[in-house]
């Protein structure tokens, strides 16, 4: 396979002496990274995935199937809900990646890695990401921001490498589903995911449920708009989220945008 120049920007640091643990979530940036530098570096590469109640239980099987195929060394680290994130402070994320990352890093120590890479890229620097600060105190790497790659350049390499991948929606903790200072329950966390792989398996990928005590708001692509109201595509979500307790279903005129938790602005829901 030819590797082009920016596959080649972004392996140089790395030589053969170094031994690389990646926190891989199986997303598109961790998958993007792990990938590069399992195929086209000369350092040793693993892979590390944390299991916790606000990641989703899909998300962990795809990180699992995807390290069986490629043959990479993988550990799963299993971590409870930290007592600091349980109110879901404004910094919440900070407070996690600093928890998470720490296990990482004991992790690591202990397994002989002298490298820790995690996937974030050059557009995590355009939003609210307090987390940045916790990677950067803990000293780890992020070899995509580093090299500057953008989302959309890593789409474009995964679809040329053809995995497919390259066009999984972006796909953020449960956490940033539920507003700032609001106690984080297992019952929310699994409400939460069921009813987003519901509205995926029903075609809206990359859909959010957005809970505000007994009301769902719906973020979706809004290209999808007119599908979501179509009587039976909408008696169907409204049946199955009443029979998970949630008594309001709404739908963000808004559609689905990163962050949309971060917002100051008070929207109408």
């Amino acid at each position: 396979m030819e590797v082009g120049d920016r596959i080649k920007q972004l392996c140089s640091p790395f030589n053969n002496s170094d031994n690389i643990l990646v926190a891989f979530s199986g997303g598109v940036d961790s998958t993007f990274l792990l990938y590069v530098l399992k195929m086209f570096s000369s350092a040793k590469v693993s892979a590390v995935t944390i299991k916790t109640p606000y990641i989703p239980v899909w998300e962990i099987e795809e990180a699992l199937k995807f390290c069986k195929e490629m043959d990479i060394e993988h550990e799963i680290i299993d971590i409870p809900i930290h007592r600091s994130v349980l109110l879901n402070p404004p910094d919440r994320c900070y407070r996690c990646k600093s928890i998470l990352f720490g296990h990482i890093k004991k992790y690591a120590e202990a397994k002989g890695f002298n490298i820790i890479a995690d996937g974030s890229n050059a557009d995590d620097s355009k939003d609210y990401r307090p987390g940045m600060k916790a990677l950067k105190e803990l000293s780890i790497r992020s070899p995509l921001l580093e090299a500057g790659f953008t989302k959309e350049e890593i789409r474009k390499h995964l679809r040329d490498f053809k995995l497919d991948i390259w066009d999984k929606p972006a796909y953020a903790c449960l956490l940033t589903r539920i507003p700032y200072n609001t106690k984080i329950t297992i019952n929310d966390l699994r409400l939460i995911e069921e009813s987003e792989r519901f509205l995926h398996l029903m075609g809206f990928p990359g859909a959010r449920v957005r809970l505000h005590k007994n009301i769902a708001r719906l973020e979706i692509n809004s290209g999808f708009f007119n599908k979501i109201l179509e009587d039976d595509v909408r008696e169907s979500i409204i049946k199955e989220f009443k029979k998970r307790g949630i008594e309001y279903i709404s739908l963000d005129l808004e559609g689905y945008r990163t962050g949309s938790m971060n917002h100051k602005k008070t929207r109408i829901i």
